[in-house]
């Protein structure tokens, strides 16, 4: 710290703060400093001013700047978050008198959807890998994981083999802000998860899914894992782990699932997170009428 400039040091104390005191993820983490570094990055090139000199006007330059990047109004919006939140710290700290960001107007996000699959291609992709591999048993195993329980991908590379209760079929899973819930999976998920138990090798990682080291499987390397099946049972190039979290909801929902019981089983702390998936089943109803109904 004593290397630190005062920017940089208020900086390092934020990012702190949110991992500490808010109990933000490494990865959060991470995304807050980068959008908050290219800021001031942007300030050097372009003003004078040091953060605690910089005005709305600034502000609004910054964000006609990401747009000139053809940034989405979603990634702009993530950068204003993380600049305000930068500066509600430094008032809260009595750095700072006021924030510039305050009177900012957030641009107007676009409405999408997050992009699902289909049942026949969530199928296609859990019966890709072979059982007689031991690799792919282990893939085979996480896929149905995934789609059984809806989890983030970085919540199951993180899942400890004390977190899975076997005999009740719950997993125990630590999401954003280390909040825990417990999610029912079913047989097809124990029984791929008992198979490569059967086969895992003794390690010293406390993590269920290892990689070839034995140590545990990073995030990356099971998103080339997904790429290998996809490419095998020819299904799209946009389907990624986090699209198994998609299916997941939408498919509960289409079968009949209650929202608040698809909010919970996600882990979202405000419904209406979870909402955007009910649109995603009225659009496949709606696909599915002007299909099959005669005057569709």
């Amino acid at each position: 710290m004593q290397n630190l400039n005062k920017e940089d040091a208020n900086l390092r104390s934020f990012l702190d703060h949110l991992y500490i005191e808010k109990g933000l993820s490494q990865n959060t983490v991470k995304a807050y400093e980068a959008d908050i570094s290219a800021f001031i990055n942007w300030i050097k090139e372009n003003t004078k001013l040091k953060l605690k000199d910089i005005k709305e006007e600034n502000i609004n330059k910054y964000i006609s700047y990401l747009f000139e990047l053809n940034l989405k109004s979603s990634s702009v919006n993530r950068k204003i978050s993380s600049i305000k939140s930068l500066y509600m710290f430094l008032v809260k700290k009595n750095i700072l008198k006021n924030s510039p960001v305050n009177e900012v107007i957030s641009p107007k996000q676009e409405k999408y959807l997050p992009f699902s699959m289909s049942e026949d291609e969530v199928d296609k992709l859990l019966n890709s890998p072979k059982p007689s591999n031991k690799i792919e048993k282990r893939d085979k195993a996480m896929i149905e994981m995934l789609y059984a329980t809806g989890m983030r991908i970085s919540e199951l590379v993180n899942l400890k083999i004390t977190d899975i209760d076997t005999q009740r079929c719950v997993v125990k899973v630590l999401g954003k802000g280390s909040k825990e819930r417990l999610i029912p999976f079913g047989e097809a998920a124990l029984d791929s998860l008992n198979a490569y138990l059967s086969d895992r090798e003794e390690s010293t990682s406390k993590e269920i899914f290892l990689s070839n080291r034995r140590t545990k499987i990073s995030r990356i390397a099971f998103w080339h894992r997904i790429k290998l099946y996809l490419s095998r049972e020819n299904l799209k190039n946009s389907i990624s782990p986090h699209t198994l979290r998609h299916a997941f909801a939408t498919h509960l929902l289409n079968r009949g699932a209650d929202l608040r019981s698809v909010q919970l089983l996600l882990g979202h702390s405000d419904l209406s997170t979870t909402q955007i998936y009910t649109h995603i089943a009225k659009q496949r109803l709606s696909d599915v009428l002007k299909k099959h109904h005669p005057r569709g």
